[in-house]
């Protein structure tokens, strides 16, 4: 890298310190840099190259062409270089006179030598000192190139043979290193020659942390700048030994497009207040969120941390009243009921449920074996094994109607596994054959069978609901207004819930039979209490310890999870254009939007703002098509002559339980493909947000700025 001006006998960082400009990247602009400066020898170097390698210093450029208004010394865009100064040969006369002063005062001027020379030196070494920052700048600059382009890309820096102890050896890493050095990378080979090395594995982990540092802070930064947001949280993952917590916020941006972004995993280690007080702290201290500005919460969650994090959405809910507990978007209202459940049984469907999608995914073959299966089973119901055929082809285990499927196609199921298991023509290979041995003997456990015929008749009275809650905006308006007659019909369920278990007691035993299955109580309760108890009653046992604790769960968890607030907002999607004009007999309700009072423009004008937007609306002229979502009514271009309703509809955006437009659905995908598709042994919780973020735009400068503000030293011991 040239650390001095590239201009012929420039004095630049020799007895005076300039700001040095790199050569510009258009090549048009370079040519002509190279013209002024007369250097014939640069004509045939690529633009690159001179970009990255070669400068010129302040003096040749007018005062006009230096950006004034930067905080650091910039060029215009269109700089072109003018000032080169030309050294003229002295007459013989001059050079004459000059020696006279020198006999005359011969010490005083020595003095004034001696001065000028330490003044030189000084600026030398300054000069000196600066182009090693630079040089140091532009190593570090590669460094961060090399590993944005990973990240990107979902390659994991260590790389296959990484090993702690031997350093980064063939890493993918240094793999790009190698190459970028062979392509003329002059800086990176320096470091090479000097270290026999230009990174360390230390280092690198240095490098990602600083790329999740400043991923966060710009994310940060947006969601301030855009006021609220809601807090998302996702089922917990296992890196290195430890149990992390995936956040998500979501925000509607500047552009009025609701977005997502994973912001990071939070450390989940320890119990109750502790741990809540802990991952509060973090949030706002460390990562530097303004919980004020949470208007919504949702979770994700096993059964297996349920009551932790639990215990984190009250601790936020009694420090934030306004982040309200919802549903999460990217799961359906049943199953996500049915995951926060603890119950053995429960548990055992969900659990091979997964293992089903997972089975009949990795091949189309299995696929097929499946809809043979279901042929057998309906050979006089053509249509509905159809039916059952195009579903089995969908990920039909997260929908909201998937313990009915599942009661539907199950003799299929446990047929089709048993032939795989059985492999008579030996067409599958031995993982296959053990995965389906262990679906087949799930499926032949009455334990299972039980709890998923509970589960079907149970999420039957919220099937609909969840439906209308994740649908369009007029199903969700209409889902806020259908909660009491939900809550209703399961306290009528669980006011009678002897008569109801014994209808799905007989329905579980009569399938069981069909099955072959035999009816009996877990073998691991029997373990545990036959002992003490003596006979333990089947009909007892399943109502205690499925049906009843099944239909209390549900009940509860939709009353917390839809309270007041959360279906006040719901009901103000009643501000969608389409919702207006089915329901234009009556206007918006202006109670629901009235909880915004305090986060909107102008409360004084929100009646008379209410109106006009109602009457715009609920007028429809002939061919006229109205918005039907928010994401299209936020897109409206008159929406800003309505300020509050902006304000208000903007509010409903970040509402978590609303589905996301599928282009702003990225974050969650890209989550799912990196915790599904890396190896453990691979998984970093930094490398992680920079994977998911990787278009979060990038300033290399000030990405370098960063580092070596975190790590000071690092300079030094280069």
């Amino acid at each position: 890298m040239q650390s001095q001006c590239a201009a012929p006998n420039c004095p630049s960082g020799k007895s005076e310190v300039q700001p040095l400009f790199r050569f510009p990247r258009d090549p048009e602009r370079s040519k002509k840099w190279i013209e002024k400066c007369q250097r014939q020898e640069l004509i045939d170097k690529p633009t690159e190259q001179l970009y990255r390698y070669y400068r010129l210093c302040g003096k040749h450029f007018e005062t006009s062409l230096i950006d004034a208004e930067c905080q650091s010394t910039v060029l215009k865009d269109d700089a072109i270089p003018t000032i080169f100064d030309v050294p003229n040969k002295p007459q013989s006369g001059q050079m004459k006179r000059g020696k006279e002063p020198i006999k005359e005062s011969e010490v005083e001027s020595k003095g004034r030598k001696k001065v000028k020379k330490s003044q030189a030196e000084t600026a030398k070494e300054d000069v000196q000192t600066v182009s090693e920052q630079e040089e140091y700048k532009e190593y570090l600059n590669s460094l961060f190139e090399v590993l944005l382009l990973l990240g990107e890309q979902s390659i994991p820096p260590p790389g296959p043979a990484h090993n702690k102890e031997e350093g980064l050896g063939s890493s993918n890493f240094q793999a790009l290193l190698e190459y970028r050095m062979n392509c003329g990378d002059e800086v990176l080979k320096k470091r090479y020659d000097v270290n026999k090395e230009c990174c360390s594995s230390e280092q690198l982990n240095q490098l990602i942390e600083v790329c999740e540092k400043y991923i966060r802070s710009k994310l940060v930064e947006e969601v301030k700048q855009n006021s609220f947001f809601s807090l998302l949280t996702e089922d917990l993952v296992k890196i290195s030994g430890g149990w992390f917590l995936p956040v998500f916020l979501r925000y509607v941006d500047q552009s009025n497009c609701q977005q997502e972004r994973f912001i990071g995993f939070l450390s989940f280690e320890g119990h109750g207040d502790a741990l809540a007080e802990r991952l509060l702290s973090e949030m706002t201290d460390r990562w530097g969120l303004d919980m004020e500005q949470c208007r919504g919460q949702a979770h994700s969650c096993s059964a297996t941390h349920f009551s932790q994090i639990k215990a984190f959405a009250y601790k936020l809910i009694e420090k934030y009243p306004r982040a309200v507990l919802t549903l999460r978007a990217t799961q359906t209202l049943n199953v996500s009921l049915a995951n926060s459940m603890s119950l053995s049984g429960v548990q055992l469907v969900m659990s091979t449920l997964k293992k089903i999608e997972s089975f009949f995914s990795q091949s189309s073959l299995l696929q097929q074996e499946l809809e043979h299966a279901i042929s057998i089973f309906y050979p006089d119901k053509q249509e509905k094994a159809n039916e059952l055929t195009e579903v089995c082809r969908t990920g039909w285990t997260k929908r909201d109607d998937a313990f009915d499927l599942a009661v539907d196609i199950l003799e299929a199921l446990l047929l089709c596994v048993d032939s795989v298991h059985d492999n008579e023509d030996m067409r599958w290979n031995d993982q296959v054959t053990h995965d389906a041995l262990e679906i087949s003997k799930a499926l032949a456990d009455f334990e299972f069978i039980m709890a998923l015929i509970v589960l079907k008749n149970v999420m039957t009275l919220t099937r609909a609901f969840g439906k209308n809650v994740q649908g369009n905006a007029t199903d969700a308006h209409f889902a806020a207004a259908s909660l009491k007659s939900v809550l209703h019909s399961l306290k009528e369920v669980s006011d009678n819930i002897d008569v109801y278990h014994e209808f799905w007691s007989d329905e579980a035993v009569n399938l069981a039979t069909a099955m072959e299955v035999p009816v009996k109580v877990p073998r691991s309760f029997l373990r545990k209490h036959q002992a003490e108890s003596g006979v333990v009653r089947l009909e007892n046992y399943y109502k205690d310890h499925l049906s009843v604790p099944v239909v209390n769960h549900i009940f509860r968890e939709m009353n917390e999870v839809f309270s007041e607030d959360h279906l006040k907002t719901l009901r103000c999607l009643s501000l969608v254009p389409a919702v207006i004009e089915q329901h234009k007999s009556t206007e918006p309700e202006e109670e629901s939007v009235q909880m915004f009072n305090n986060d909107i423009p102008n409360a004084g004008t929100l009646s008379a703002e209410l109106h006009c937007w109602w009457v715009k609306w609920s007028k429809k002229g002939k061919g006229e098509t109205f918005p039907s979502s928010l994401h299209e009514t936020l897109q409206l271009a008159d929406v800003k002559f309505f300020p509050n309703m902006l304000a208000v509809l903007r509010l409903i955006g970040v509402l978590p339980t609303l589905a996301l437009q599928d282009s702003c659905d990225a974050a969650y995908r890209r989550f799912r493909m990196y915790i599904e598709n890396t190896p453990d042994v691979f998984k970093s919780k930094s490398l992680a947000v920079l994977n998911m973020n990787y278009d979060v735009g990038f300033e290399l400068d000030s990405l370098v700025e960063l580092y070596m503000k975190t790590y000071p030293d690092r300079e030094e011991e280069s």
